[in-house]
């Protein structure tokens, strides 16, 4: 759960940070440690979203889930 909130909360960051560069508050290169952060860390959310997605299927198609769905009607 808390590496849940994690993912959550480093979106909120980077939507946060990414209102403000638009808005004009902010000028990246003026923030560039910052604006470095952000880079790293919307690259380890897209590698977290697609290793995510990825290993969803395997999940999905495990024999003993798909017997405990049928078993529950869903």
């Amino acid at each position: 759960m808390l590496r849940n909130a994690f993912w959550v909360l480093s979106l909120f960051v980077l939507g946060l940070y990414a209102f403000f560069v638009v808005l004009g508050a902010w000028d990246p290169v003026d923030v560039l440690p910052l604006t470095i952060v952000m880079v790293v860390l919307a690259v380890l959310w897209v590698g977290h979203a697609w290793f995510g997605h990825r290993h969803a299927d395997e999940i999905a198609h495990d024999p003993q889930a798909m017997r405990a769905r049928e078993r529950r009607g869903f």
